[in-house]
């Protein structure tokens, strides 16, 4: 896959009050507002979309997103996703980059209002729905069939320290599985004929093995696509019933 990035002087010239966060001519990633404003310049440079970030929430770094919807979209797709979180950002990816229909859910009162903003500004046509706890059953009206459903799942065992919220980090389970077993569970009832689940997860191997081994219990393949964005080692899981 072709490299792709922003450059830190190009970020500067799209968000010039960043030349406060930097240091010996390095940007200070440790800060979040400059984290913000880089990955807003990204967003916007790299991709064209708009963006802005909740100050309470995970900041999504477009690239990443990118890659692993690329593992899994072709263009045209049927989709939904689970959790969009404040930025929406994947969701108007689907939607913009790869001429997706896209249903969208989020739990949290102001990240769906975020959302709804971030929608509205890109000019996409996103079905964004409230969930009150649902992941996709009583959620989703049953009858409705989708190419792919995909989620950045919250993957942690117990809260942790930082920006994320318990609903954005918490899997629940020995390894933070809990969530995304129930998620795979629920999604066969939504799926087309070799329709396809897509989890965005991190380089952890116990959690990686748990969701491999018990989803193909409940009857998918698994294809797990590694991939490095920046620094970061990153898993797209695929299942494909």
């Amino acid at each position: 896959m072709k490299m792709i990035g922003l450059k830190i002087g190009d970020a500067l010239k799209i968000f010039p009050e960043l030349q406060k966060y930097m240091k010996n001519d390095k940007l200070d990633f440790s800060n979040r507002e400059a984290r913000i404003l880089y990955n807003k310049a990204v967003a916007k440079a790299v991709f064209n979309i708009e963006v802005e970030y909740h100050s309470g929430g995970l900041i999504t770094p477009p690239i990443s997103r990118y890659i692993f919807l690329k593992t899994f979209l072709r263009g045209g797709e049927r989709v939904l996703e689970i959790g969009t979180g404040h930025s929406a950002l994947m969701a108007i990816m689907a939607a913009k980059l790869f001429n997706c229909e896209v249903w969208a859910t989020e739990i949290n009162e102001e990240f769906f209002e975020y959302a709804k903003r971030n929608v509205e500004h890109n000019k996409v046509q996103v079905k964004l729905i409230k969930s009150k706890g649902e992941i996709i059953k009583g959620l989703i009206p049953e009858g409705e069939k989708f190419d792919v459903i995909f989620s950045a799942p919250p993957y942690y065992e117990k809260p942790t320290k930082g920006v994320l919220t318990p609903i954005e980090a918490v899997g629940g389970g020995k390894y933070g599985e809990k969530f995304s077993l129930k998620l795979l569970k629920e999604a066969k009832d939504y799926l087309k004929p070799k329709g396809k689940v897509a989890l965005f997860l991190p380089d952890k191997a116990p959690l990686l093995n748990v969701i491999t081994k018990e989803a193909e219990k409940i009857g998918y393949n698994v294809k797990d696509i590694k991939f490095r964005a920046g620094t970061r080692v990153r898993h797209s899981l695929i299942f494909i019933l």
